[in-house]
């Protein structure tokens, strides 16, 4: 037969088989196929073993044939159970209980889904790995614990695993690397602390493209020997895994990566500077400590970008101009960095750009020179641009109203200036206008109001003026977030105005609302108010009770009064923060709900007790955590049920009239960080029980009537004091040493007390005030963009006068010990405090000279020591404390020239006064023997002074006496004729007495006699 014959035979039979082939299929199409009767029991073993409340198997009935039952998939030629979806949802958990391991007999199943369910408690099944033909493995959110399984390696065909959201951990990955085929792995939330070898394991997978290991923890120190670049992998997630460790290097070799997310992993130094990695279309490495001084530059090298995100670092340096050959951009995140210089003008040419945030740097330059040609692809593409935080200057140009799709524009916290541009209102899709903390002056442009879809409008701390009228708000009825508090705008509304907007937030502190007029009624109609502030808005009457609603309310620094209902709110387990502080409210401190955390009705008119206010029985326990009641009228003694008060943080009741003991159940108060009970009458000890209140870093009880000892527990309690102020009380006793433990302690004031003894040398360990370091701790109590913080503050006595600090209370660094019984020399250990800036030991009884050493303490700004018994010559390194403005070291025992500096000879004379002192300021002449000469001049001064002091009180003693006896002879009649009998017979006995006496003397001698 020949081939040409023998090749159409072949072909003929082929042809016969194929048409027999699909004779046969179609045959086998057309006849039920239902699952094998074993797989089908072994489902129902598995329904079960299972609960399930929401009904997810409820088509799993034995009369049925399982290919149709929900979320059961077979093989349409031969019925074999192929794929098994039984996810459940976030909403209800379906699934829970065992699964049973009947479900091995599914040998045909690729495809297995049982995420989202409820399997608390139980571990991933060890026979899982028994589904040799599983390609599909999902069991994401279902609530498995424990270790994982080791026979998962054994599915060989496995192409991608999903064990995220479960509470799982592993000791070792090598149970991976027999999974060749496994193109994609997810394990977000598994433990990975223990898996060292993780890093090798995944780097040798042939196959592998995308790797989540997000919230794993793994350990970033495991070497990778032998990078495999020619790996597949494309996608890499390792974000949020919180470490310290340098970045591991291998990461940016990997040649075909196309996206690496390395944020919130806190790594530290350097991103490298070199990387094979430039197929990259998408990097996020935000939320580190990398503080390379440059952004590296094969990033510029990566022409595919089109995702980059390097905020929360510590970058520095300048922007490459080479970012303008990164045209496949869309979204630029450079914010929260140290980034400084002009913004590159070629940014403003990338025409795929949608997003670019370069807020919080450093960066400068007049916008008008950077937005001045921008190109028109770059106008056409960009949907937010948000550069607050920098220093960018200049005025706003009218190119800025010719975005066509600008939906975000944040200009906050620059120094913007000159008028808010009329051309804004052409930014038809403009939701977000930020433009607060600038310096923009003029009026409010009429035509932001056409801007349809502005939802958020925050202009706040400007130097806008003028009026505000409906016409500004026309068209905003999308309007959600209005905040233009810290300007000098009137509003001028009809009464019956109605805006089309229901407001979320509304800012209008520092405005003019009309000076004695009520709460406007458009803002009662505000139904939707979450945050108010009409704080200095001149406003007054009575606070309508639907605003003891607000969640966030500032009413502070008007004219409101009445009294104040009960404050209870609607939304109920939503805090609530509420200050009304300089205001006329008066009666009964008003009872709160327990969802209420912030309450401050400081400088107000209430009176009474406090009692009912913290004793209200209608809850068990308060969520409370800051109380102001400083500044008002409320009286009686503190009541001993805090317990109630578990939250508490801040408590303020200074100025007022209370009396008696500190409760002991203060000490209930555990999580206390500042207490201030200044200005009342309190009396007896200060409290051990405080000693439980370690958070504690501010205790004012000055202006008091406390009594006994400075509480030991105080160093050895409380490590986080920095404040401590106890002036004016009855304090006595010595100042222990175990004060000195409290190291971050930077104001301390125990004068006007009754202490003696020595000062501690051990003042040397207070480290806050012994370093040059800015303390920096600013503490709000709001956080709120929207409304100006109220701060924690202190009076503080500094350079003769009582000073207020607030905003830089965390700068201040104070010591004073003045009036009171102490003694000893000033030990040479409290100038080593050379971060301190004030130091007042004046009225004490200290003795000894000045120590040489206080020139090391060149922040020192105001020193006292003056009323005290020092002597010897003040030192000449005084000359040297230039920062020095206020002294006094008068009336003590000092000698010598005062010290020769600009510094010194520009203080008072009265600050050297009542020494033997000499120079300048004193205004005296002196001699080669200076210091004998002055003080022999001091020495006659003085007994003059004495002299003519004496002849004074003779005069006075004389006239009193005999005023004294005039009255009396006046008024008394028998005494008078005593007197005046007396004064006759004692004038008779003179007479007398004198004329015998000249008798004899002129009656001539005798005859024979001696004269």
């Amino acid at each position: 037969m020949s081939v040409s014959k023998a090749i159409h035979a072949v072909l003929f039979l082929l042809s016969i088989f194929s048409i027999a082939s699909i004779k046969l299929s179609y045959s086998i199409q057309s006849s039920p196929i239902s699952c094998p009767e074993i797989e089908k029991k072994s489902l129902l073993t598995l329904k079960k073993s299972l609960k399930d409340p929401g009904h997810l198997l409820s088509s799993w009935d034995g009369d049925v044939d399982c290919c149709k039952w929900k979320g059961v998939v077979c093989n349409n030629l031969t019925g074999h159970v192929h794929q098994l979806h039984l996810q459940g949802n976030w909403r209800d958990r379906c699934l829970s209980g065992k699964i049973n391991p009947s479900l091995i007999n599914l040998k045909h199943l690729k495809y297995l889904d049982l995420s989202l369910n409820n399997f608390t408690g139980e571990t991933i099944p060890s026979f899982i790995g028994s589904f040799k033909n599983l390609k599909y493995l999902d069991l994401s959110g279902a609530e498995f614990q424990g270790g994982i399984p080791h026979t998962i390696g054994n599915l060989s065909n496995l192409r991608a695993l999903n064990l995220s959201g479960n509470t799982l951990n592993a000791d070792s990955l090598e149970w991976l690397s027999g999974l060749s085929k496994l193109e994609h792995l997810n394990m977000e939330y598994v433990d990975l602390s223990k898996a060292r070898n993780w890093a090798q394991v995944i780097n040798n997978l042939p196959s592998l493209l995308e790797v989540e290991f997000d919230y794993c923890g793994p350990d970033f120190t495991s070497p990778v020997n032998n990078v495999n670049l020619s790996t597949s992998l494309t996608f890499l997630d390792l974000s949020d895994n919180e470490n310290s460790n340098p970045v591991p290097q291998w990461f940016f070799q990997l040649n075909n990566l196309l996206s690496l997310d390395l944020s919130l992993n806190y790594f530290i130094g350097q991103i490298p500077t070199v990387s094979n990695a430039t197929k990259l279309q998408y990097i996020d490495l935000s939320g580190n400590y990398f503080d390379s001084s440059n952004i590296p530059d094969w990033i510029y090298f990566c022409k595919d970008l089109e995702f980059l995100s390097l905020s929360s670092n510590d970058l520095r340096g300048k922007i490459s101009d080479s970012i303008a050959n990164l045209t496949s951009l869309q979204t630029v995140n450079l914010a929260y960095n140290q980034l400084s210089g002009k913004l590159p003008k070629g940014i403003t040419n990338l025409c795929k750009i949608q997003s670019l945030d370069i807020s919080s740097n450093e960066l400068e330059g007049e916008v008008q020179d950077l937005f001045g040609s921008m190109s028109e692809c770059f106008l056409g593409s960009l949907e937010d641009l948000i550069l607050n935080g920098n220093k960018f200057s200049g005025h706003l140009i009218d190119q800025f109203g010719e975005f066509k799709c600008l939906k975000n524009l944040d200009l906050g916290s620059n120094s913007l200036s000159g008028a808010i541009p009329i051309c804004l209102g052409n930014l038809s899709s403009l939701e977000n206008l930020s433009l607060y903390d600038n310096k923009f002056t003029g009026n409010i442009p009429e035509s932001l109001g056409q801007l349809l879809n502005l939802v958020y409008f925050y202009i706040d701390n400007n130097k806008l003026e003028g009026i505000v009228t409906e016409s500004h708000f026309a068209s905003l009825s999308q309007l959600t977030f209005f905040s233009a508090s810290g300007n000098h705008i009137t509003l001028n509304v009809g009464p019956d105005w109605i805006p089309r907007f229901q407001l979320g937030t509304l800012g209008l502190r520092s405005w003019s609302l009309g000076e004695g007029s009520p709460i406007p009624a458009w803002i009662q109609k505000q139904r939707n108010i979450n945050e108010l502030d009409l704080s200095n808005t001149g406003v007054s009457g009575n606070i309508p009770a639907s605003f003891l609603d607000i969640p966030f309310l500032n009413v502070s620094n008007n004219n409101l009064n009445g009294s104040i209902p009960r404050i209870s709110s609607s939304k109920k387990l939503t805090p609530h923060r509420l200050y009304l502080s300089s205001n006329r409210f008066s009666g009964s401190l008003p009872r709160i709900d327990e969802d209420v955390l912030e309450l401050d009705l400081s400088h107000n008119l209430f009176s009474e007790g406090i009692s009912d206010f913290l004793c209200d029985t209608t809850f068990e326990t308060y969520g409370l955590e800051f109380l102001y009641l400083e500044g008002n009228r409320l009286s009686g003694e503190l009541p001993d049920c805090w317990e109630k008060w578990p939250h508490l943080m801040f408590l303020k009741l200074g100025n007022n009239t209370m009396s008696g003991r500190i409760p002991n159940s203060i000490g209930f108060l555990v999580g206390l960080e500042s207490l201030s009970l200044y200005g009342n009458k309190f009396s007896g000890q200060i409290p051990f029980s405080m000693h439980k209140c370690r958070n504690m870093f501010k205790i004012d009880l000055s202006h008091n009537n406390l009594d006994g000892n400075l509480p030991t527990w105080m160093g050895t309690s409380l490590p986080n004091l920095r404040i401590l102020i106890l002036r004016s009380n009855k304090l006595d006793g010595e100042i222990s040493s175990e004060i000195c433990r409290l190291q971050w302690l930077q104001i301390l004031d125990l004068s006007n007390n009754r202490f003696s003894g020595i000062i501690p040398r051990c003042v040397c360990h207070f480290d806050a005030m012994a370093t040059k370091m800015v303390l920096q701790h600013e503490f709000y109590l709001n956080i709120s963009a929207q409304v100006e913080p109220i701060m924690e503050s202190a009076s503080v006595m500094t350079k003769g006068l009582e000073l207020e600090y607030n905003t830089i209370l965390w700068l201040v660094t104070n010591i004073d010990l003045s009036m009171n019984n102490l003694s000893g020399e000033i030990p040479k250990e409290l100038t080593s405090l050379v971060g301190l800036e004030s130091l007042n030991l004046s009225g004490n009884h200290f003795t000894g000279s000045i120590p040489e050493s206080i020139a090391d303490m060149k922040q020192l700004e105001s020193l006292d020591l003056s009323r005290n018994y020092l002597s010897g010559q003040i030192p000449n390194g005084f000359a040297l404390l230039s920062s020095l403005s206020y002294l006094n070291l008068s009336f003590n025992k000092l000698t010598g020239r005062i010290p020769e500096s600009t510094q010194l000879s520009t203080m008072e004379a009265s600050s050297f006064m009542g020494n033997n002192l000499y120079g300048p300021p004193l205004a005296r002449n002196c001699s080669s023997n200076g210091d004998e000469v002055h003080g022999q001049k001091e020495e006659k001064q003085g007994e003059k002074s004495e002299i003519k002091w004496l002849y004074v009180f003779l005069s006075l003693g004389y006239a009193v006496g005999f005023s004294a006896a005039c009255t009396a002879l006046v008024l008394k009649k028998s005494w008078r004729y005593a007197y005046f009998g007396l004064l006759e017979r004692v004038w008779d006995d003179i007479y007398v007495y004198f004329y015998v006496k000249w008798a004899k003397l002129t009656k001539p001698a005798a005859p024979g006699s001696r004269s």
